[in-house]
């Protein structure tokens, strides 16, 4: 491979990116349209990735999974996002279970993890935002209180999306008020909730509806019964566990909005060399090939820092600057490619048939989420500049 390739589109993986694609090619736009219309869960799809074992790639072979770096499911994703799908319905199996992986107990892993790798079960919630703390994770109020072999669970959670759709949950709760810590970051567990159980029970769930089709919703718990064997980890320690969460959904996401900008580009591509206006293909003008192509070097750059970031995590090394950059160039980079595909479509950029909105609906979401990108912005200012925190 030359050095002018070596990293072009696909060069990482290509058998299991060619795979994945044939997998997607059965999922095709009207499949999403009719979801989308609908506010419908892609249960079939979801199935087809789990038996196909691409939601279990992280997980370790002795626990049933592949064993796989994150570098693959990166590719995964980011094949599923080129394809026009949406891979917002099951991502988190991928990196929810790194919480478990890393901190359960050998009882808790031997448990879940192989269900989870056979698709019998789903991991697929990661209950952390709050109505009153947003993203300032410290100020969370959700207790969980000990009663014998129990913890006591009462509060609230907001933007938890596929909770409806989840089999368990990784929940951070308060074990210790804040006030009384040493630390802010101290004093916080995590728990592993069985909605299976749990919904009706203590737990009750609302669907939020949203812009776009990503079945995300508020809970509330009311003294809601969790066994202490449930405890992730030790007590008090769960702010850290959850980083071990957090650093692979960034590095993911960001792999999906490098999906999302090459699919934009490809259709801008595509239409700008067949479409003709005044007997010209309009992708003749500068005024049209010009931003596809700089929509091409910002996904390719952002893809760079993508990469970079999944070696880091993947070696063990300190990897949270390039995780929160890798997501915040990416969606960027999807975002700007989103609106010059539709700019190049003119009208027809609108219309539902040809899927480029409800993408560019579903791509906005990662300015904001899963952290928004003042927030990165603050933590490269302190951590990589040196700046005071301005918070």
């Amino acid at each position: 491979m030359t050095e002018e390739n070596a990293h072009a589109p696909g060069a990482d993986y290509p058998e299991i990116r060619q795979e994945v694609a044939k997998l997607c090619a059965r999922y095709p736009g009207e499949y999403w349209r009719k979801l989308d219309s609908a506010r419908a869960y892609p249960t079939d799809f979801v199935r087809d990735l789990s038996d196909s074992g691409y939601l279990a790639l992280l997980i370790p072979e002795q626990y049933g999974g592949s064993g796989l770096p994150l570098t693959a499911a990166c590719a995964v994703l980011e094949e599923i996002h080129r394809a026009g799908c949406n891979g917002g319905a099951c991502h988190a199996q991928m990196y929810t279970m790194g919480t478990l992986l890393r901190h359960g107990s050998e009882e808790q892993k031997a448990k879940l993890l192989p269900a989870i790798a056979s698709g019998e079960i789903r991991l697929q919630a990661f209950g952390v935002t709050e109505p009153t703390s947003g993203t300032d994770t410290t100020r969370i109020r959700t207790r969980a209180v000990r009663d014998g072999d129990h913890y006591v669970v009462n509060g609230s959670k907001i933007w938890i999306s596929r909770s409806e759709h989840s089999d368990f949950m990784v929940l951070l709760v308060r074990t210790t008020p804040r006030e009384e810590c040493a630390r802010r970051t101290d004093g916080m567990s995590v728990l592993l909730v069985d909605m299976r159980e749990a919904v009706g029970n203590g737990l009750s769930i609302k669907p939020i509806r949203t812009m776009m089709n990503h079945a995300t919703t508020e809970l509330f718990f009311d003294n809601l019964k969790v066994p202490v064997a449930n405890l992730i980890g030790e007590e008090g320690r769960g702010f850290r566990y959850i980083m071990d969460g957090m650093n692979p959904e960034r590095i993911l996401i960001a792999a999906e909005c490098i999906g999302d900008a090459r699919f934009f580009i490809d259709k801008a591509s595509r239409y700008a060399i067949e479409r003709e206006v005044f007997g010209r293909p309009i992708g003749q003008n500068q005024g049209i090939q010009f931003p596809i192509a700089r929509a091409y070097v910002q996904t390719e750059a952002a893809a760079a820092i993508v990469r970079e970031a999944a070696s880091l995590y993947d070696a063990g090394l300190p990897c949270g600057s390039r995780a929160n950059m890798a997501k915040m160039l990416a969606a960027e980079a999807s975002w700007a490619a989103g609106d010059t595909c539709i700019q190049t479509h003119g009208g027809y950029g609108f219309a539902e048939e040809y899927d480029i909105e409800r993408k560019f609906r579903e791509t906005r979401l990662y300015q904001v989420a899963p952290i928004s990108t003042n927030l990165i912005l603050s933590h490269i200012a302190t951590h990589e500049l040196g700046m005071p925190k301005s918070f």
